[in-house]
């Protein structure tokens, strides 16, 4: 904890410059950084390699265990204020962005591809499933949310920090990975628990609820989860998951 050093208000720069990395992609983008809300995930972060360069803590929060050189005390009630939650907690990292480039993962046994999802939620939970299926990585296409929304970042629940991460892809350049790409359908493709189905190597292309896998993705083949019930299709964040887990099984 910074010795001496006065607790900074809302007026301070650094304090609006959280306000615009949590509320605008342009200014993450532009800065190449994006906040982590909360103390278990900061600490996550820390322990995970992520480049943190600064850490704010409530003036009324115990910030031990957090590395000294990198925290600013706030003044009370600020950071609830700046958060994006709804019951926010007074401790936020700013951390560096580090995309990976489609050469970095191209040839990768397992990849999963969100084309044109928008819903930081599902994103966030596609990545959590792209960990825990062991994908090298999370490749978006143009038209998607951004990776490193709050909301994203908080759904990921500290995936983000393991997965690489290759954003803003243009449909047609998903060749570029070098292995067959699966796209998912709610009817009509081979059904994904069939031998060979998801077998490796492969990119697993999933698009949105509203609009499936965009036309201008190129797709080699197609599979679909069977369902009963008057569903039409699953949430995309869950047939991630199923589908991830399968090619998991298969690659085994």
């Amino acid at each position: 904890m910074p010795s001496g050093a006065d607790p900074i208000g809302a007026s301070n720069p650094r304090i609006q410059r959280l306000r615009r990395l949590l509320g605008r992609r342009s200014a993450r983008r532009d800065d190449g950084a994006y906040v982590i809300e909360g103390p278990t995930l900061v600490r996550e972060a820390l322990a995970a390699g992520v480049a943190v360069e600064a850490i704010f803590v409530d003036e009324d929060v115990d910030a031990a265990g957090l590395p000294s050189g990198l925290v600013t005390l706030v003044r009370a009630g600020v950071l609830a204020k700046v958060g994006s939650t709804e019951s926010p907690r007074p401790v936020l990292a700013v951390a560096a962005m580090t995309p990976s480039s489609l050469a970095e993962v191209a040839g990768a046994p397992f990849v999963l591809v969100a084309a044109a999802v928008a819903d930081p939620g599902n994103l966030g939970t596609m990545l959590r499933s792209a960990e825990a299926a062991g994908a090298l990585a999370l490749v978006t296409t143009t038209g998607s949310v951004d990776p490193w929304n709050p909301k994203c970042v908080r759904a990921s629940a500290g995936a983000l920090f393991h997965v690489r991460v290759v954003p803003d892809v243009a449909p047609a350049a998903l060749r570029d990975l070098g292995v067959p790409l699966v796209g998912t359908a709610a009817t009509g493709g081979r059904v994904y628990t069939e031998p060979g189905a998801l077998a490796a190597p492969l990119a697993l292309v999933l698009g949105s609820e509203a609009h499936g896998v965009p036309e201008d993705v190129p797709i080699d083949r197609v599979v679909s989860i069977p369902h009963a019930g008057r569903a039409e299709s699953l949430n995309v964040a869950m047939a991630a998951t199923v589908l991830a887990f399968e090619a998991a099984r298969q690659r085994a």
